[in-house]
């Protein structure tokens, strides 16, 4: 009747490992079916010389390759657990799969980034080159020589806010929406449907401000779709908010008192209650409203991204460290 071997156990992340202390061993046959190990050979063991067998069950299914060796001192046998190395091949394709989702997020949001800093880089440029050419006269022609540029830019920075809410940029909502809405409120409502605010200067200033602040942001978000830094612009666009955004909100607020008088007098966008009260809400209410939130969405935009610079520069600093 066969005896049973003395048997050593290892084990280590995949691979299981076992030693059967037989000396001399001759006849091996080693092999698994399912999740248990038949072994069988003659040799010297602790009994003397006899044959020997055993059968080991796992707690879970190896694969039924069997790598073994044997010595005058003792036989030596390795499998890997398949449980383990059907997870492992798991863990691999979702991290390939990963790995495509994350080149495509990048790819799309490069090609955002650029697009954006083309569009801003061309009213910026186009605006100055006006001012230096037609100086004073300039001012008065914004509108008309770069607004359909700006209603594309616009009108596409709000992907940003979905951008934010749908996790695709680690940035908060509510910051992004109130930069996007009053741009766009600005841009659609105060200059767009107001034909008298078209020749305005004050649109001059207010465009030059929101594209003096985005041709530096931009590139640095395309920057950071490939992993690369440039101090800086890094520095820039982490600094150039403090004198422009400020600006900007200051020169919104002149085109939104300026538009006042104009909402006023052409009863444009006024909400007409029932012919027994006989008169109209004027539209110039909701301004007068819209001023007061412009400077809470002023204070909390300006300390989302004084927050922000704090932590990119102190981060850079422990770094540097």
């Amino acid at each position: 009747m066969p005896l049973t071997p003395l048997v050593n156990w290892a084990q280590r992340h995949e691979d299981i490992y076992l030693r059967v202390e037989l000396t001399d061993a001759q006849i091996i046959d080693v092999h698994v079916q399912e999740n248990v190990l038949l072994f069988r050979a003659q040799g010297n063991g602790a009994k003397g010389q006899n044959e020997y067998e055993f059968s080991l069950e796992f707690l879970s299914p190896v694969k039924p390759e069997v790598k073994y060796k044997s010595t005058q001192r003792q036989s030596d046998a390795e499998m890997e657990i398949r449980e383990k190395e059907e997870k492992k091949n798991k863990l691999k394709a979702v991290r390939h799969k990963e790995e495509g989702f994350v080149s495509l997020k990048t790819g799309y949001l490069f090609l955002y980034n650029l697009v954006q800093f083309l569009g801003f880089s061309w009213i910026f440029v186009n605006m100055t080159v006006r001012l230096f050419i037609f100086g004073e006269e300039s001012l008065y022609d914004t509108f008309n020589s770069i607004s359909d540029v700006m209603f594309f830019c616009q009108i596409l920075a709000s992907v940003e806010v979905l951008n934010a809410a749908f996790g695709v940029v680690k940035t908060g909502v509510v910051p992004t929406l109130i930069q996007v809405v009053g741009r766009n409120f600005i841009l659609f409502i105060i200059f767009g449907s107001l034909e008298e605010m078209h020749h305005q200067p004050v649109v001059f200033f207010v465009f030059y401000l929101w594209s003096g602040i985005e041709i530096f942001r931009y590139p640095f978000y395309m920057l950071g779709c490939c992993n690369t830094e440039w101090e800086n612009l890094t520095w820039l666009r982490y600094t150039i908010w403090i004198p422009l955004y400020p600006l900007g909100v200051l020169a919104e607020a002149v085109a939104v008192i300026q538009s006042i008088p104009i909402f006023n007098e052409s009863k444009l966008f006024s909400i007409p209650l029932p012919k027994a009260i006989g008169t109209s809400i004027n539209f110039s209410y909701v301004l007068y409203v819209y001023l007061v939130l412009m400077a809470m969405g002023l204070f909390i935009n300006s300390r989302h991204l004084y927050k922000q610079r704090k932590k990119r520069f102190r981060t850079k600093k422990r770094k540097s460290n």
